[in-house]
This record gives structure tokens, C-alpha cells and sequence, in this order.
């Protein structure tokens, strides 16, 4: 057994996983704004907590951790959506007494849906992880690419609008300042006049009621239409420079994929016809879920 760690911008989500990559339990926990204060501490606190528990529950091997961010050898260099630079995580877990590997959780989400999940079987693939940012990987020929130091393939951070939106990496216009679903949420949030604790599932049954005679029709669907044209803008420029045969989209996307998913196939199949030679691109919602962090982890 190992155990998978799914380490992101407001919650963690920590589960044992075992040789077939099936969670036998799981423990989530969303941070405070109390424990956002000291994020460091409290992450450290809650993994050596809930690790402990299942170690006496299970025999456990290790444990994988993935999370965003810019890492090295089990220290976060830099976590813009955590807040957390120049942190040895990897030493602050030492009294566990477990091999302790930390990795870009994007990179894990998509090994996870390559291996049991949507992107089983192509060659050629794109995962998109949406959720507080945009994270990205790459296969080539069945392959992740990776570079050498840094975790790379940064989709989020891919300029989309000039001299737009300043972000958490200091640039302006990036990707996920625009098409994360975060962004998305938030929005949805502002035209409706509710406030930041209004939970995902109550904006999807917004949307999934919303009809001409609605109140608030127009407004939301500025939103997502808006949403819709900034996310195509990125996959349609990673369509041109990988040439995927199928897209992987998960975090809290695949939530909000019956609302979402066949507005973006209806944008994206526009934009493939304008180039008759390219097949046809499968748009496909992480099988996992938000699972994928945590399988993906351990692999």
C-alpha cells in the first residue's frame, strides 16, 4: 500500500492506494483562513496526522505527493497558488519514517488518467488540470514529457490576452487568470451577488436552471460563454503545437461537465474545421475526477 497525497491551492485530499491503483479510503480537508495564515504548518501537520492514522490501519510503503508548483528533490521552490517558496517539505515529513517523493500534481493527475483512466490507449495527449490554476502535461508516442529541472509544460502560464490580467508568476495574461476554474466560479460569484462561500454545487444548479425567463439568464451566460471562448483560445493554440489525439480535462471541471463540456466541443469543432486535413480531437473528462491527484501520486 502507498499512500497518495493530492496537496492543492485550498484543500488536501490524502489517500492509501493500493497495487492496482484503487483508493481503499481517503481523508479530505479544506484549509481554514486561519491555516492559510501559516500554510506550511498546517500542511505539514495534516499530512503527518492523517498519514499516521493510516499507517496503523495499513502496511504502508510510501508516499507520493503531488501538488503545484516548481519542485526539486522534495523541496517547493515556488507554489504561487499555495503561497509557499523555498520549503523543504520532503524533511519536514522525516519523523514519518517513509520514502517521501513530491511531484508536480498535474504531472500525477495525467499519469493516473494514462494509465486507468481517459487518456488510456492514445499515443499522442494533452491533461489539463482545472481548478485554482491550470496545470498541463504532454504525451508523446505513450510518453510524459518532462524537462530536466523544472517541472515544465506550464499551460497556465501561456499568454492568452496581452498586457491583460496580472498573475500569481508576475506576467500579465495568463492562461489560467482566465480559464481556471477558479476564475470561472468566481465570476459566476460576482454577477450573482453571492459571496466567496458559496459552495460549486449551488453555482451548477444555477446554471443547469437557467432558462431565457430566468432572472439572471443573460448574465450568466456572458459568463460562460466568456469562460468557454478564453478556455478554446489555450487548447486550440496546444492543438497547434502538439497535435493531441485526445485532451484530458480534469479538476473541478468534470463537475461542471454537463454544462460545460458540449459548449467547448461546439466551439472546438469550429476550429477544427477550418483545417479539413486534422481528425478529429477527443475532448474527454478525467475519468478519476479529483482522484487522479491522489493515484497519480503514488505511480
Amino acid at each position: 500500500m502507498k499512500i497518495g497525497i493530492d496537496l492543492g491551492g485550498s484543500h488536501v485530499a490524502i489517500g492509501v492506494v493500493d497495487e492496482n491503483g484503487k483508493i481503499r479510503e481517503k481523508i479530505e480537508k479544506r484549509f481554514s483562513e486561519q491555516e492559510k495564515e501559516n500554510i506550511e504548518r498546517a500542511i505539514v501537520d495534516t499530512i503527518i496526522e492523517h498519514s499516521n492514522f493510516f499507517k496503523r490501519e495499513y502496511e504502508v510503503e510510501e508516499i507520493g505527493i503531488g501538488m503545484p508548483g516548481w519542485l526539486e528533490d522534495g523541496k517547493i521552490m515556488w507554489s504561487g497558488n499555495i503561497g509557499v517558496t523555498n520549503f523543504d517539505l520532503k524533511e519536514a515529513l522525516e519523523e514519518l519514517k517513509l520514502p517521501v517523493k513530491i511531484r508536480n500534481d498535474a504531472k500525477c493527475a495525467a499519469m493516473a488518467e494514462k494509465q486507468y483512466g481517459c487518456l488510456k490507449g492514445y499515443g499522442e495527449s494533452l491533461f489539463l488540470t482545472l481548478g485554482t490554476g491550470i496545470g498541463g502535461a504532454v504525451f508523446s508516442k505513450g510518453e510524459l514529457l518532462e524537462t530536466e529541472k523544472r517541472p515544465g509544460y506550464e499551460f497556465g502560464h501561456m499568454v492568452i490576452q496581452k498586457e491583460g490580467i496580472i498573475c500569481k508568476c508576475g506576467r500579465k495574461g495568463c492562461f489560467e487568470r482566465y480559464a481556471s476554474m477558479k476564475v470561472f466560479k468566481n465570476e459566476l460569484r460576482r454577477v450573482l451577488g453571492l459571496d466567496e462561500t458559496t459552495r460549486g454545487e449551488e453555482l451548477l444548479e444555477k446554471i443547469r436552471r437557467n432558462s431565457p425567463e430566468k432572472e439572471h439568464y443573460e448574465k450568466i451566460e456572458k459568463v460562460v460563454t466568456e469562460f468557454i471562448n478564453n478556455l478554446s483560445i489555450g487548447l486550440e493554440n496546444l492543438i497547434w503545437i502538439f497535435e493531441p489525439q485526445a485532451i484530458g480535462l480534469g479538476g473541478s471541471f468534470v463537475y461542471f461537465e454537463d454544462v460545460l463540456l458540449p459548449k467547448l466541443n461546439q466551439k472546438l469543432q469550429a476550429f477544427n474545421q477550418e483545417d479539413r486535413e486534422r481528425k478529429k480531437i477527443e475532448i474527454k473528462p478525467a475519468v478519476l475526477g479529483n482522484d487522479a491527484g491522489i493515484i497519480g501520486a503514488v505511480l
